[in-house]
């Protein structure tokens, strides 16, 4: 395999018949990691050079394994497939699956250069499947949620065209603050100057984020992880209708943080789920092992921030 290719995780056979599956990318994270049509999904794993070291569809690579501040001698580098590779992958997807129909939902555009890579690729994409690709405007658990909604209206045999319009129609009821103490990670990512990054590595500043409409807009800087709960409790207080809450946390989580932004959130929200996930490697290649995230999906209906 190429270095800069990335592998399909394999699932299992698709009705005989043709049927609709999801293309996501390795950013996602899923808020119920096992969810009945999962086979419906294909992920696109992305290779990883780490410490001279390739990883294929990063298998065998684990988010605490990179560093929390790295150097230019020791960055781990996101590998970027080829148009030919992307044509390849969704190929497969063609030959090897009776699926004749894709809704591609990837990670925001201005995070990433997969999407425009993906939607360039796919103009000289000579298939029979017929391919939509949408820019979620997330990543992590709410690329999840995208995903797994698209999944839920598919098993309700939902139209394309129909499975699509819900998909869109979520995307603005995302929510997300980020709190990024790796700030190389985020110069490395074109979010931030050279000098931002070097200052506030330096003085251990721990920058809060919102994700607003696919890019990160900075919010303040904290020095201590209390500050970033009350942030974070905060934001939550934004908002009077959620249906879920996600929070993912770095490859070093402060447990009590999280036992009282739980607490936090059940008192505000009772019958909204609060679920907890570890960042994964996409996500800490991205941002930093050390970042900690908070996404909420507000209730479809309501839209009071």
């Amino acid at each position: 395999m190429m270095a800069g290719s990335r592998t399909i995780s394999s699932s299992l056979p698709l009705n005989s018949m043709g049927s609709t599956c999801i293309v996501t990318d390795s950013y996602v994270q899923f808020p119920q990691p096992s969810f009945l049509g999962r086979h419906l999904v294909r992920i696109i794993n992305n290779n990883y050079l780490v410490n001279e070291q390739i990883f294929e569809g990063g298998k065998d690579l684990r988010a605490n394994d990179l560093p929390a501040f790295p150097r230019p001698n020791n960055f781990p580098q996101f590998l970027i497939p080829t148009g030919d590779q992307i044509r390849g992958y969704f190929a497969e997807i063609e030959e090897e699956h009776s699926c004749d129909r894709i809704l591609a939902i990837l990670t925001s555009s201005q995070l990433t250069p997969f999407f425009a890579q993906v939607k360039e690729a796919l103009t000289t994409f000579s298939g029979r499947v017929q391919i939509q690709v949408i820019d979620s405007q997330s990543c992590s658990i709410g690329l999840g949620f995208l995903v797994q909604s698209a999944v839920e209206a598919i098993q309700k045999n939902a139209t394309f065209a129909d499975v699509e319009l819900l998909v869109r129609s979520l995307i603005p009821r995302i929510y997300a603050i980020f709190c990024t103490p790796g700030l190389s990670y985020l110069h490395r990512a074109g979010i931030v100057d050279l000098s931002q990054a070097m200052v506030g590595e330096m003085l251990a500043l721990m920058p809060l984020f919102a994700l607003e409409e696919g890019h990160l807009t900075p919010l303040e800087k904290v020095r201590n992880h209390r500050q970033v709960l009350d942030s974070f409790q905060e934001f939550l207080d934004e908002f009077e209708h959620l249906s879920h809450i996600a929070l993912v946390q770095s490859i070093s989580p402060n447990s009590q943080d999280g036992r009282l932004l739980r607490e936090h959130a059940q008192d505000s929200f009772p019958k909204t789920p609060f679920t907890e996930h570890s960042i994964n490697v996409a996500m800490a290649s991205l941002f930093g092992p050390q970042t900690t995230c908070l996404f909420v999906v507000e209730s479809q209906g309501r839209k009071n921030r």
